[in-house]
């Protein structure tokens, strides 16, 4: 029978994601590595897609906002394609370990299994554009460019930064979990993840492969890009599991406990 179309209640939507961070912690470690370094590489498509479309169209205002458009694509790949990505795990084992206050090793386990397969995957896809003269020189100095901008600032700014990335990608996990259909879905991760580039925002794994560019391009040394990932990721967790994670279990289980 056909999955029934109704909105999903904010119950139905927590019980979905407490089921999602169950099977995710159930997997094993190796198993998150090879998921997690697949969706490290396929987090590269975001910073191509825009330095193509920058290439081909320029960098005023309107072509950077017609190339931003592009970004998404890396998320859609990874989050429709059911890859791990770090900062997805930010939304549903911690929503599991909050209901159930257990799997909080298990979730540190999962967090860094994916987490370092993410930003190896994310290097590779930098050294891979950036050093096998598979992409073109004007494609690959715009790509570097991109590394370079994102790349600024200091740590509270960088951190700043990647709460809101947190917090946008976190809540695309939430309502990607309440739409019934795949094309839904798509439109979800568009929508939120084209704030996320558009905006400049911190993510720890979609501008990695940038900054690694950018390092690899001579612009910037190894440490930068250490020194950006450590607030980046910090921002990017307080984001994810203050804003929505938190938030969301408090309106359906706190809320539900005082009915």
């Amino acid at each position: 029978m056909p999955e029934d179309s109704s909105r999903r209640s904010a119950h139905e939507i927590f019980e979905h994601v407490t089921q999602s961070g169950r099977d995710e912690l159930s997997r094993p470690t190796i198993a998150l590595i090879f998921s997690g370094f697949a969706g490290g590489i396929g987090m590269g498509l975001t910073g191509l897609a825009v330095a193509l479309m920058i290439s081909y169209l320029g960098d005023s205002p309107t072509a950077q906002l017609i190339s931003f458009a592009f970004y998404p694509v890396g998320f859609i790949v990874v989050i429709i394609g059911r890859a791990q990505l770090f900062t997805e795990n930010t939304l549903y084992p911690v929503v599991l370990v909050l209901d159930e206050r257990r799997h909080v090793l298990n979730t540190l386990r999962l967090w860094a299994a994916v987490f370092v397969s993410n930003v190896a995957g994310a290097i590779f896809v930098g050294w891979l554009l950036m050093k096998t003269g598979a992409l073109s020189q004007n494609f690959a100095d715009a790509l570097a460019g991109l590394g370079l901008h994102a790349a600024e600032g200091h740590f509270t700014l960088i951190f700043a930064k990647g709460v809101i990335g947190g917090w946008l990608i976190a809540l695309v996990a939430w309502l990607v979990s309440a739409s019934h259909w795949t094309i839904g879905q798509v439109v979800i991760v568009w929508m939120l993840t084209f704030i996320v580039g558009a905006g400049h925002f911190s993510h720890c794994i979609a501008s990695s492969a940038e900054i690694i560019a950018a390092v690899l391009s001579g612009h910037l040394q190894f440490g930068n890009y250490f020194q950006w990932l450590l607030p980046a990721t910090l921002g990017n967790i307080v984001g994810g599991v203050a804003i929505v994670s938190l938030l969301n279990y408090g309106q359906v289980r706190i809320g539900k406990s005082q009915e």
